[in-house]
């Protein structure tokens, strides 16, 4: 597209904001499709994994969650490097290597080489979620960050909303195709697209407004400004200007804590929900497939429906909160329901996981700046994602000692409870204390 006449009347900050949705959002969503079902597909292969290479339900949820250590580790090098080389060149690469090794889980052999493969994937994939996090940060002011990020979150549930039947039928239809069971041809057909994707971000993704070309001139330099201007204001008044800043900083720990609890419940319920289904009755993979979908529908609306009223400090801070209760109602529900109920409590749950994700990754914005900011939101997910290990795995255990595949979800009931109390502390950067006139 040819870059719009610098004489044209600049349009408003609303308009400009649709612009840039409609521009560089659908990538970006369709580029995270592509590593959720690369990252939770084991899901619906959990049963075969223990079948076809005896892989426990323990030695399953170790592997599951070990994607998050090695991914963890690398976040904040994978953030600090696109900081310097831009998120088109860098998010092309992530892509390029999660999916050559996505599709390598293929030929796993067992528990050792499922575990190797899982670290490499979270290496490969690293930096992803929060470098479009601080991607997103130079495209869009605080008030409008949280729409923004939910709508990249959508990915998220579209991609479980697919993938779960996806790989029934994968696992079904392509069982002994070429000598290759129906769980190994699911890896390599959902890897491989994800290195087609990527050339496409590589031409279509610019770095930032001043190099896109759906922006005059005059509106990319306006926006950089105003951009610039927030972010200073935020780490002047929390005063973090440097990443080791980020340690000392109370509110981005509680981000950090709130964000903990919440991985826990997403990845506990991405990973097992296959299999809690599978208990439900006599279902085959595509039948459990579709049911797995249907919560993943109720997180889309979610995403869609709740982060576009945080505008305020105040605001964001009751959604947060009234968010992580329904995380809580709703795994309780799961665990003393049966297949009814337990479905409507896993529906609830899920409504509410991306209602409250974009909501809490505007907190760091609005207290660092630079490459601060980029360090600091890897930091961020870096921490929070180590509840990306421990949910699978407490799950995986749980099952083992109680044989009880739903023994694991009053663990995440008091961890999320724990998550539900600290976010009632949040204040953003230029915040005032509670009882004080606000700046937003």
């Amino acid at each position: 597209m040819s870059a719009l006449s610098p004489s044209m009347t600049m349009r408003t900050p609303k308009e400009i904001n649709g612009v840039i949705l409609r521009k560089i959002m659908p990538l970006l969503i369709a580029a995270y499709i592509m590593a959720f079902l690369d990252r939770t597909n084991i899901g619906m292969a959990k049963d075969r994994l223990e079948i076809d290479l005896g892989i426990s339900a323990t030695a399953y949820g170790i592997g599951a969650g070990l994607f998050f250590l090695t991914y963890a580790l690398s976040e904040i090098p994978s953030n600090l490097i696109m900081h310097k080389v831009g998120a088109r060149f860098w998010i092309m690469r992530i892509m390029i290597t999660w999916g050559i090794i996505s599709a390598c889980m293929a030929f796993v052999q067992g528990e050792w080489s499922f575990y190797i493969m899982r670290m490499l994937l979270g290496i490969a994939e690293a930096g992803l979620f929060p470098g479009v996090m601080y991607f997103l940060t130079q495209w869009f002011v605080v008030k409008d960050r949280a729409k923004a990020n939910g709508m990249f979150l959508l990915g998220v549930s579209i991609a479980n909303i697919i993938g779960a039947p996806l790989g029934g039928l994968l696992l079904t239809s392509f069982d002994g195709f070429a000598g290759l069971h129906g769980w190994q041809w699911m890896f390599i057909i959902e890897g491989l697209p994800a290195c087609l994707l990527a050339w496409v971000v590589w031409k279509k993704l610019p770095d930032r407004p001043t190099k896109s070309t759906f922006l005059t001139p005059a509106e990319a330099q306006d926006l950089e400004a105003r951009i610039a201007a927030e972010e200073k204001a935020g780490a002047d008044a929390s005063g973090n200007h440097r990443l080791r800043d980020v340690l000392k900083d109370k509110q981005i720990l509680l981000v950090v804590g709130v964000y903990f609890t919440h991985q826990i419940a997403v990845y506990a319920l991405s990973y097992f929900l296959p299999s809690i289904i599978g208990t439900y009755g006599k279902l085959n993979p595509l039948q459990i497939g579709l049911l797995t979908a249907i919560p993943w529908i109720f997180s889309a609306a979610g995403a869609l429906l709740v982060p576009r009223f945080a505008t305020t400090g105040q605001r964001s801070r009751l959604l947060v909160t009234g968010t992580m209760i329904g995380i809580i109602a709703g795994f309780a529900l799961g665990a003393v329901g049966g297949p009814v109920l337990g479905m409507i409590g896993f529906c609830l749950a899920a409504f509410n996981f991306f209602a409250l994700q974009p909501i809490l990754f505007t907190y760091p914005a609005t207290r660092l700046t630079g490459a601060a900011l980029a360090g600091g939101i890897a930091f961020v997910n870096t921490i929070g994602l180590c509840g990306g290990f421990l949910g699978p795995y407490v799950m995986g255990l749980m099952q083992d000692i109680t044989g009880s595949k739903l023994s694991g979800l009053w663990f995440i009931v008091a961890m999320c409870t724990i998550g539900a109390l600290l976010s009632l502390m949040l204040k953003r950067g230029t915040e005032k204390p509670h009882g004080a006139p606000a700046a937003h």
